[in-house]
């Protein structure tokens, strides 16, 4: 079987989960057999481009000559059995659905946000949900809100790009929804059939057999306020310091405010800054429970699987896709609210931390161990190459 699997990378300034997952996602393919053929844009390629090039970026996400051409020559040179496409956006554009189709090559389409009919990708924007262009035909509160990387301008081609591909999108195949919250937005959305969307989660490598639970909160992710760091701050101190201390690993817009709360706390709040992907390893297998506090809807965060397969339970916030995957077995949830989570926090402190520790190891290997992702994925490739 041979898999052409397209996705264009985020900016390596933003650190993005998504790279990271069609990272692994090629690996375990190829270890199981796959013959995959990537085909690997970049954002990071635009500054580079020569400036009719960058013109034409922000025309892309309506049509990539260049894409689509390199496509057909892939699919040509390699007699590829399936396009596996991930993030189209900005320089790979819906159209190579069509230059699949035209060569009698079915498409699967992994979901790893709601970009399908929302420009933002997260159904959330200003600090609140917003779901103003769900069902409409050219998505324009997008423009009006600024909702493509906080610019107007840019959310234009954007929102023309959803309008332009709505055929592309009724046509793949099969959708590959990382939780169920999204599979029903995209149902819902009333874009396809609800045959053509499947549940599949991301995973993460195994990192060998649990350890004893080890000391302190962590969070692990963007400092932002969508990510729900204020929030953590505020109610980790409304409910006496649970846990002892609290590390935060990452970067972001909220880093000052990180930082300042730990120079107030005399060594009881750690600011690391970002770490490698070892380190942070190790700060998972060192601390008690994850803390997952976002207050915008989120799909399926990679650091709640690697807790899991740490055997580390995980407090999150109620709402997206972290309601269907963090449980009272594996963890505990909280309304993004301060006074809820500092409860649950406190809770969470004082709770059985070893039992829904060892539930959540049990849970990776159950649904989220690579060797089972891995073949759920090359099982909805034989579906499609069978054809319906």
């Amino acid at each position: 079987m041979k898999v052409l699997v397209a996705h264009n990378r985020y900016r390596s300034e933003l650190p993005s989960g998504e790279n990271a997952v069609v990272d692994e996602e090629i690996a375990e393919l190829t270890r199981a057999g796959v013959d995959v053929v990537p085909y690997l844009r970049s954002s990071d390629e635009i500054p580079d481009l020569p400036t009719l090039g960058k013109l034409s970026v922000p025309l892309r996400p309506m049509h990539s000559p260049g894409a689509v051409a390199d496509v057909r020559r892939l699919i040509a040179a390699n007699q590829v059995d399936v396009l596996h496409l991930h993030n189209p956006y900005p320089l790979i554009s819906m159209s190579v659905v069509r230059a699949a189709h035209e060569a009698r090559v079915p498409v699967v389409m992994t979901l790893h946000n709601h970009r399908h009919s929302c420009v933002r990708g997260s159904y959330f924007r200003d600090g609140h949900p917003c779901t103003l262009c769900r069902g409409k035909s050219l998505p324009w509160p997008a423009v009006q809100h600024g909702c493509y990387r906080d610019s107007r301008v840019q959310s234009v081609p954007m929102a023309i790009a959803l309008r332009a591909h709505r055929s592309d999108q009724r046509s793949v195949d099969r959708y590959v929804a990382l939780t169920e919250s999204i599979a029903a937005s995209i149902r819902d959305s009333g874009l396809v059939r609800a045959d053509q969307v499947v549940v599949r989660p991301n995973s993460v490598p195994d990192p060998g057999p649990a350890t004893e639970p080890g000391d302190g909160l962590l969070f692990v992710g963007r400092i932002t306020a969508e990510k729900g760091v204020p929030l953590l701050l505020e109610a980790w101190e409304r409910a006496g310091r649970p846990f002892g201390s609290l590390t935060v690993v990452g970067d972001g817009p909220e880093a000052p405010a990180v930082a300042a709360a730990a120079a107030r706390s005399h060594g009881a709040v750690r600011a690391t800054g970002r770490l490698t992907g070892t380190s942070v390893a190790a700060a998972i297998r060192g601390c008690a429970a994850v803390v997952v506090p976002s207050t915008a809807p989120e799909a399926l965060p990679l650091v709640v699987l690697e807790a899991f397969a740490h055997g580390r339970p995980v407090v999150a916030s109620r709402g997206g896709g972290l309601e269907a995957v963090v449980d009272a077995g594996v963890g505990w949830l909280a309304a993004p609210a301060v006074d809820d989570l500092a409860a649950t926090l406190s809770a969470a402190a004082a709770g059985d931390l070893a039992h829904r520790g060892a539930r959540a190891r049990e849970r990776y290997l159950d649904t989220y161990a690579p060797s089972v992702v891995t073949a759920a994925q090359i099982q909805i490739y034989r579906d499609v190459i069978a054809g319906p």
